[in-house]
């Protein structure tokens, strides 16, 4: 029986195109600015220097550490350090009204119906847990983080281990074949598959066909007594 359902954001719950076409480029447009101002915070001076331990240069300047940050925007790199900041120059851009999360239209009503029938529910994507609470928290659809219980990222692991879906399990105190992933990508349901849990392909025609799993279009044909 199905009592938990993690679900990816990107292709998933929300259009690849608003991350890669809207939220990047913020991100990579706003990060030289960004980064100059907040250098000496705490916060950012964390990252920075998480960036600088990645590239194995403890000394690098603040336009190497700006520069590698662009580029791996380019790149799509997941990297935490990235993420991490990629999310506060979003909030910035959430709280001028310069940003508003995309969220497909299916998608909140199955979530706070899944709610209402008391599943736990939660979030694992690439992105930075503070970048996923923004674009929940900023849709036209309203204020959805209240329908999440909990939130993963790269912290936990890579999306396509095997080990960061056991992880995730043991977080929420169910058993593997208890919890209910959704996912576009077909390396994180397979690594899902293998860590015990259900899995459930969506298709929304951004990204290439899924093989070996249960595939819907849309979350209003999920059915959770197939499981």
């Amino acid at each position: 029986m199905i009592r938990a359902i993690a679900t990816d954001i990107e292709g998933t719950t929300s259009s690849v195109a608003f991350v890669l076409e809207v939220l990047f480029p913020y991100a990579r447009n706003h990060m030289q600015a960004f980064v100059s101002a907040h250098a000496n915070e705490p916060a950012v001076a964390h990252e920075l220097n998480a960036v600088r331990q990645e590239i194995g240069d403890s000394g690098a300047s603040l336009q190497v550490v700006i520069d590698t940050l662009i580029r791996w925007i380019d790149e799509d790199r997941k990297i935490t350090p990235l993420k991490s900041l990629q999310g506060m120059i979003w909030t910035e851009g959430y709280s001028k009204g310069e940003l508003q999360g995309h969220v497909y239209e299916d998608v909140p009503a199955c979530l706070k119906a899944w709610k209402a029938q008391n599943l736990t529910l939660a979030v694992y994507s690439s992105g930075s847990i503070a970048a996923q609470k923004l674009i929940f928290g900023h849709t036209s659809f309203g204020d959805l983080t209240p329908v999440f219980t909990a939130y993963f990222d790269t912290t936990t692991g890579g999306k396509r281990e095997q080990a960061s879906y056991t992880k995730i399990a043991a977080a929420l105190g169910l058993p593997a074949g208890d919890v209910l992933f959704l996912s576009d990508i077909q390396q994180e349901l397979d690594a899902a598959k293998a860590a015990g849990m259900q899995t459930c392909g969506l298709e929304r025609g951004e990204r290439d066909v899924i093989g070996g799993h249960t595939v819907v279009t849309k979350f209003s044909d999920i059915n959770l007594s197939s499981w």
